[in-house]
This record gives C-alpha cells, structure tokens and sequence, in this order.
C-alpha cells in the first residue's frame, strides 16, 4: 500500500454516470442465477419483459459501480489477495428497470488487522439522475490481505450480528453454474481472481472463485423466498459476512430464521460462506 492513512480516507473516487436498460436489467438477474426454473413464476417475473421486469434489489451494488478501483496504481494495493469481506445494501425506494443512475463511492474507514492485512470500509450513494432521488446505499468490506501495518489507522473492526441459536425455519437449496464468474464480471467486476487461473493460484485457490456480490445476490434473493415478506425476490435492507468463496458450479445451502437472519454454506465442500440479516420496512 503506497497511500497513507490519511491520503486513503480522502482518496476520489470519480463519480460514475450510468445509463442502463430494461435489457441489462434482466442480463443481471440472469447473471446471479435467475431462469434455471423456465416454470418459476417468481424467476420469470425478473428475466422475462412480458411480466414485468421485476428488478433485484442487489442490482444496486452493481449501478454506479466504480470498477476495480483499489487497482489504481497510486494506491498500490495487493489486489492479488484482495477479499470481499461484508456488504449491506438499503434500499430507499424501488429501483426503476431502466433509466439513468449516479453513485458516488467513498472510503469511510480503515482499519490495520496486522497480519490479517487491512479492511477498507467504502459506501455508496446511488442518486436518479433526472431527479436526484437517493435510490439506495451500499456500503462494502474489503479485505486487503497483502497489505499489512497502516499507522494512524484503528485497529478495531466492526462486529457482527449473531444468529440466532435455534434451528433455522426454512431451508432452501440454490445452484451455481460453472460459467457463472465469466457471465457475472459482464456486470463490471473485471477481477482477474474470476476469471483467470493463474491469478487465482497466485491467490490460494485451485481455480477461479465466483463474485462475491454474485453469491451475495443468489443468497438474498433465496432468503427473500422464504420470508415471503414483500413478494419473490425483495428486500429493503440486507447486511451480510463473507467468510469463504464459493466456487462456480457449486450448490449453496441457504438457512433462513424468522427474524430475517441466514446462513449459507458451500453444500459439497459444507463451509459456511456467508451469513447476514435481510429486513423489510419501506412501503414505498
């Protein structure tokens, strides 16, 4: 890491402008998995124009997004080790299927973990540009594991939620498919880790890992079902911890309790991935 404490905190990152379509609405909801059921209503109603589009409310952490920004060469961040750690999304009104959006993405905190490296805090604010509506916020953890000892910085993380100690509700099972990082970096996450084996290796891993936002999109979508709270697929606010990849072609396990609170695990490999709380209170 070549930037200071100070000088990462203040780091701009450039406002992004973003037309997008009815059509990259549906291509997103097929990238995270939607459509494997041709007779699933509840999928039909994202990926298919004659019922709706619906639109995913993870779709907000892919507009306006900024691109592999940590990859700046001023930063000289290890983006060979690089982890997405945890990742929330609030939304404040519904995102439209097509239109034109801002986000404006800033770091609001870094924290030195020492050996386990840095974590980058970093929210967004995503705005409708005919109106200046604020659409929604995201906020993400990275986990710069090769990048260690950063003066001046805390060195205390956020905690997260619990979950609950009792069995879950409901569970549900979601398949990946073994294209999937290559169809989901079309999004805009062009991480080599997704892509190119070399790169993973170099990494840790024996091949390409899928997006974490990807897995993070599947996951939530499934939770919502199951909660059955605003109709297939919705939420309003969702904050969620990666603990490990998921591998393209892998089955998920998604637990769900009745407070909102899951779990998921990699089903072959049984490794917890993810875990988080979904919640839903707009009435917009």
């Amino acid at each position: 890491m070549l930037l200071s404490y100070q000088e990462l905190l203040n780091y701009d990152i450039p406002e992004v402008r973003q037309r997008y379509s009815q059509r990259d609405t549906i291509l997103y909801a097929l990238s995270v998995g939607l459509g494997q059921d041709p007779m699933d209503a509840g999928q039909l109603r994202y990926v298919d124009e004659q019922f709706g589009p619906n639109v995913l409310p993870s779709m907000a952490v892919i507009l306006g997004y900024p691109g592999f920004w940590l990859n700046a060469p001023e930063i000289g961040a290890d983006v060979t080790r690089l982890l997405h750690g945890e990742q929330s999304v609030k939304l404040l009104a519904s995102l439209p299927h097509e239109g034109e959006v801002i986000g404006k993405t800033r770091v609001v905190e870094v924290v030195d973990k020492g050996d386990k490296g840095l974590l980058v805090y970093s929210e967004k604010e995503l705005r409708d540009a005919s109106n200046g509506r604020i659409l929604a916020r995201t906020s993400a953890t990275t986990v710069l594991r090769g990048d260690r000892g950063m003066p001046g910085a805390p060195t205390q993380a956020r905690v997260a939620e619990q979950l609950p100690n009792t069995p879950p509700t409901t569970t549900s099972i979601v398949g990946t498919r073994p294209e999937q990082a290559l169809f989901y970096r079309q999004n805009g996450d062009r991480n080599p880790l997704h892509s190119d084996p070399k790169v993973a290796k170099l990494a840790g891993y024996d091949r390409p890992i899928l997006h974490g936002l990807c897995s993070f999109a599947m996951v939530n979508h499934a939770v919502s079902r199951c909660l059955k709270k605003t109709g297939d697929g919705e939420f309003d606010h969702v904050f969620a911890r990666f603990s490990a990849p998921v591998f393209p072609g892998e089955s998920i396990q998604v637990d769900v309790w009745d407070d909102g609170s899951f779990r998921a695990k990699a089903l072959e490999r049984s490794v917890v991935v993810l875990q988080g709380r979904q919640h839903n209170h707009r009435t917009d």
